[in-house]
């Protein structure tokens, strides 16, 4: 792991920077960091932010290196405040922790926090439903670069992102109720996926691949332009992937093979009065879904799902003047089709839906002698043609040259507005606000959802308490689904959830360790649950339950050993919604009540580094099996490990997940998970003169 080493000398300024290679850097003959302090007075409460630069320094002679300051603006609030003012604790996992961590996709990374309990139907980021302290898929919201992306159809196909790992600078998890910072559909957290176009990068290119157990294989190229002229960056990737899929059906036939094709262009333009940003993304996904759907009465094992979708927005900020807007515009587009026998819409047919949500939102802020005050409001409409979801349309929406008729459908407009205040003193950061919501599908009255967040730092002590509420309307699968063995009700109502915490970290140069304890109380929360009571008539419900209480406990230490860092971190949770008999739930009722997580990362030497990722979980919750029998969910720990080679040219590395073949563990009921898988992977960086 890269760390750079300060050392105090006399100060040398310099007026101009290049990157010829006669400049005073590269007859240095080492790497030189640059580093921005900027130092907050609060003469009048005044809030003060530190921007997230990264810098780079190139040479003929030097390996280039990035270096990311760690005091980075982070989305805790609705007003920018850097991780170290920030009232609320936000998780950050760094371009380090990424490049380092034995992973192939976004789901796989968030196994490694340990408030995060990711659901893996498929491998390698093919289907995984991730959820927050006992929440569900539904219950979290989604970002890219701010940018809500959550399908109001279904949360099972969310994280189908249109970028690459390498595209991403850090991934921000925000745990607990956040509606007075995301507004709608942050029961119980938010997940925000920064990627950028670096400035500094100049004209660079990339190429890689992957290959790997089970027929997996992978190609993918980037590349970023900056002209020097204008303060213009843009950054382009693409990528493919496919494999086999690790098991077979009772027919012989493949059942949970993939392959997909991802694309991804984002840019910006930067000076010193105003932001502007915008990414556009593709992603067009199918895979065998084997069992992951199946009831027992159904005894399914082909299953299929297609998926196509579309990410685009626009952002903008002025740096000058008194108050700071920050409006965006966004367009998301979302198409499926799923299968339930793969291949034999004579049996079943085919069901195909397609989503647009437009959005508009603007977000404000100003500071004044009481402090720092952000305040905007957004806009937010969610239109559904569907096969099997929805309303009867007036007339019926035929593609041409296909056997897709869309002849149901829903549409809903959701607004917000927010109010936050911030200030912060030497030792004590307040954070206080609101988000008052209304959604025009049912008739809700606007209704607020108020917070309050403060910290107080004592030396390398801080300490933390919050006070949150949210809201979470019902995706229109909830709603509407209703083929076999489902019955959905489009009248369920919005969840509600209203969470305390308390807390506190410390950051040493030997040891950081943070401490949490929290407890949510929720009602009207939705789940799929079925009577087992009722025999051959029992099928899936969509109901709220009434009230549902969790308690738990968080707690993570860092230290430095002799040959790199590791880290270890341990979750608990306990909910007092007991499962009734003869009642089997989906969701709702199975949650994480034990997470143990463990890493350890080694220092670079002659270019090698190694990660070791070990993780141990146990799941309340049954499922019945396709004979009719109720199975525990029972504890299983898996390990995973990264052995790489980095050079200024190229990066070699292989990966081994689940590398001791543990075959018996269980993360959806009837759904087999893949034993030891390894994929071997080479990047090779082409860089360009200015």
């Amino acid at each position: 792991m890269f760390k750079p080493q300060f050392q105090k000398r006399q100060v040398m300024v310099f007026h101009q920077f290049q990157r010829k290679g006669y400049s005073l850097f590269a007859a240095l003959g080492r790497e030189v960091v640059i580093s921005v302090l900027s130092v907050a007075t609060l003469s009048a409460s005044k809030a003060a932010s530190i921007s997230d630069e990264t810098f780079r320094v190139d040479s003929a002679k030097a390996t280039a290196r990035e270096v990311t300051l760690d005091d980075v603006c982070v989305t805790g609030s609705r007003a920018p405040l850097t991780v170290s003012q920030a009232a609320r604790m936000v998780t950050v996992l760094s371009r380090e922790d990424i490049a380092q961590a034995p992973v192939q996709s976004v789901n796989d990374l968030l196994k490694m926090a340990v408030g995060v309990d990711v659901r893996q139907r498929g491998p390698l980021g093919s289907q995984t439903d991730i959820g927050i302290r006992g929440g569900t898929q539904e219950q979290i919201v989604v970002l890219l670069n701010g940018i809500n992306i959550c399908d109001p159809q279904t949360g099972h196909n969310t994280f189908d992102l249109p970028c690459d790992l390498s595209d991403i600078i850090r991934v921000e998890v925000l745990e607990g109720p956040a509606g007075r910072v995301y507004g709608t559909s942050s029961l119980v957290g938010a997940i925000n996926i920064v990627t950028s176009a670096h400035k500094d990068s100049g004209n660079s290119a990339d190429i890689s691949l992957e290959a790997g157990s089970f027929g997996y294989a992978k190609v993918g190229a980037a590349g970023s332009y900056a002209p020097g002229s204008v303060p213009l960056t843009s950054r382009l990737s693409c990528s493919y992937a496919r494999s086999d899929g690790y098991s077979r059906s009772r027919a012989g036939r493949l059942n949970t093979d993939f392959s997909g094709a991802k694309a991804f262009y984002q840019g910006a333009y930067d000076d010193d009065r105003i932001k502007l940003s915008w990414h556009a993304g593709l992603s067009d996904k199918g895979w065998g879904s084997g069992t992951f759907y199946a009831t027992p009465r159904w005894q399914a094992d082909e299953q299929y799902e297609h998926t196509t979708k579309v990410h685009t927005a626009l952002q903008g900020e002025n740096k000058d003047g008194v108050l700071h807007f920050q409006p965006s515009v966004y367009w998301n587009h979302y198409q499926d089709r799923y299968e339930g026998y793969r291949g034999r819409p004579n049996i079943m047919k085919y069901n195909y839906n397609r989503c647009d949500v437009y959005g508009l939102k603007i977000n404000s802020y100003f500071d004044w002698f009481c402090g720092r005050t952000a305040l905007g409001a957004e806009i937010r409409n969610e239109d559904l043609v569907s096969g099997n979801l929805g309303e009867p349309l007036s007339r019926t929406h035929h593609i041409s040259g296909t056997d897709r008729d869309y002849t149901l459908g829903v549409n809903r407009t959701n607004i917000s507005a927010h109010l936050e205040h911030n200030v912060i003193f030497d030792h004590l950061t307040i954070s206080a606000g609101f988000v008052a919501a209304k959604s025009s599908w049912s008739n809700m009255n606007m209704t607020i959802y108020p917070g309050l967040d403060v910290s107080y730092v004592m030396g390398r002590v801080k300490l933390f308490a919050s006070y949150n509420s949210s809201l979470r309307l019902p995706s229109f699968t909830e709603m509407y689904y209703k083929l076999q063995g489902y019955a959905a009700d489009p009248h369920l109502k919005p969840e509600e959830m209203q969470a305390v915490e308390l807390g506190s970290q410390i950051h040493t140069p030997v040891v950081s360790a943070k401490v949490s304890a929290y407890y949510h109380h929720g009602k009207n929360m939705i789940d799929w649950i079925m009577d087992t009571t009722q025999g051959e008539q029992a099928q899936w419900q969509s109901v709220n339950h009434t009230q549902l209480n969790a308690y738990g406990l968080e707690a993570a230490l860092q230290v430095p050993v002799k040959i790199g860092q590791f880290d270890l971190s341990y979750s608990y949770i306990y909910q007092d919604k007991a499962n009734e008999p003869g009642i089997v739930s989906q969701y709702a009722l199975e949650y994480l009540r034990h997470k143990l997580v463990a890493g350890l990362q080694t220092k670079e030497w002659r270019g090698f580094s190694m990660r070791l990722n070990c993780r141990w979980q146990d799941r309340v919750g049954a499922y019945t099996s396709f004979d009719g029998t109720l199975c525990d969910y029972r504890p299983y720990a898996l390990v995973d490990a990264r052995i790489q080679k980095q050079t200024q040219r190229y990066l070699v590395y292989v990966e081994a997940n689940n590398l001791f073949d543990n075959r018996s563990y269980v993360d959806f009921g009837n759904v087999q998970q893949p034993g030891l898988w390894v994929v071997t992977g080479l990047k090779i960086y082409l860089h360009s003169r200015r």
